[in-house]
């Protein structure tokens, strides 16, 4: 690789050879003429296949890994990763049949969202696999849904904490939130869930996302064993299951640091003698969607045009915000800060200039990189944003100004 190389974190995870990613093995201008079109989504495999070996290998055995569908529902990437994670975690019928086509067991696969539909509670269980409830309607349509079928459902509580994870990105647990059955209430839902004689698993707490501060996720999972310990005094029977979510981030932008997993692996270990001791017979699961995919896709367009507007460079590609909304920073962003971006044909270049990247919709928001330094660039080079493996497509108005689709390819 070429000492001139930006450092910046795709390119450690993305070999460059002869100033051309390289993917799944390949030239990206290989890639690109193997897919047949751009706009288009790649992951690689061998990045997925690494990033959960170094889960394994860094956090206790007796920890459970769950995979997150609605980071990247792909089904070629579902699929992959079914095979190497012990269990799925959806959040629509949609994402249900993606994960039940894996062939994961039932009994491992949850779902997981405010709002269920009856039809979806209705799949759900049928399917055999644990609903986590979210509001005491729920609970009731499920129990109803139960009786029609003939059917015991598998439930867990998913509770909204009285506490929050701090630093998230977006915070999912702590004061009124929309999702999970607040703490104080839960004792009285699980003395319900006993009176209806539902097949209670456990508790799934879930407090925010992207964190990467590992001090903050050691204090979370202090404070939800804690939780899980008090509630399940009043649980109908034995703990079997307690998800304790995920949260683990990854670097997008300048000044980002990479997660360290040791001090959270040092924490889960010293917790875990008590829980063997409170709670037997719970497995502990660890629910990850953007660390296990989110470093291992980048999201590939073409530049159709090349401008200078009162002394500034625009390369406008094919693609935009309809395809990748987060890389817009119109996913959440307060501040919009460029993703890692590159000329994927010409990563160094033998000249560099300050560009910014525009899709083609007409609207001021579709920007891939702004005023950003790259290699010059010219119609039919394609530009790269790392980073991509997570929250993409599907997260994205794929249907706005009625463009062509991107698709997608797992190499």
């Amino acid at each position: 690789m070429s000492a001139a190389l930006p450092r910046h974190w795709p390119i450690r995870s993305f070999p460059v050879i002869d100033d051309c990613v390289q993917i799944g093995g390949m030239p990206l201008t290989r890639l690109a003429a193997r897919v047949g079109q751009t706009p288009f989504y790649a992951y690689d495999r061998r990045l997925l296949d690494e990033r959960v070996a170094r889960v394994r290998r860094t956090l206790p055995a007796a920890i459970d890994l769950h995979y997150a569908v609605k980071a990247n529902p792909m089904p070629a990437l579902v699929q992959h990763l079914a095979q190497r994670v012990d269990g799925l975690d959806v959040a629509s019928l949609g994402e249900l049949r993606i994960a039940l086509d894996t062939g994961m067991e039932p009994a491992r696969i949850s779902f997981a969202g405010p709002g269920k539909r009856p039809v979806e509670l209705a799949a759900a269980l049928a399917s055999g696999i644990v609903i986590n409830l979210e509001s005491v309607g729920e609970l009731e349509t499920v129990a109803r849904l139960g009786r029609e079928q003939g059917l015991r459902p598998r439930v867990a509580v998913r509770v909204n904490p009285d506490f929050e994870l701090k630093a998230s990105g977006m915070k999912m647990g702590g004061g009124p939130k929309p999702f999970g059955i607040d703490a104080e209430q839960t004792p009285a839902l699980l003395r319900r869930i006993g009176e209806l004689g539902l097949d209670f698993q456990g508790f799934h707490v879930f407090c925010g996302s992207q964190n990467l501060r590992a001090a903050a996720l050691v204090e979370a999972h202090d404070r939800t064993f804690e939780l899980a310990l008090r509630l399940a005094v009043d649980a109908p029977e034995p703990v079997r299951l307690l998800n304790i979510g995920g949260g683990f981030g990854i670097p997008y932008f300048p000044g980002d640091a990479p997660l360290d997993l040791s001090p959270i692996a040092a924490n889960l270990e010293r917790w875990l003698p008590l829980m063997k001791e409170r709670l037997p017979e719970a497995r502990i699961v660890l629910e990850l969607g953007r660390y296990l995919v989110g470093e291992a896709g980048i999201y590939v367009a073409e530049v159709v045009d090349r401008k200078i507007s009162r002394g500034q460079v625009f390369l406008i590609t094919n693609g935009g915000l309809h395809h990748h909304l987060a890389a817009s920073g119109n996913f959440g962003q307060v501040i919009r800060k460029n993703y890692p971006v590159v000329v994927g044909n010409r990563v160094v270049g033998t000249e560099r200039e300050i560009v910014t990247v525009v899709g083609l919709l007409c609207t001021p928001l579709d920007i891939l990189a702004e005023r950003m330094e790259l290699a010059k660039a010219e119609v039919g080079d394609l530009i790269v944003v790392f980073q991509s493996g997570a929250y993409g497509l599907t997260a994205s108005p794929t249907a706005f100004l009625g463009h062509p689709p991107c698709v997608e390819v797992l190499v």
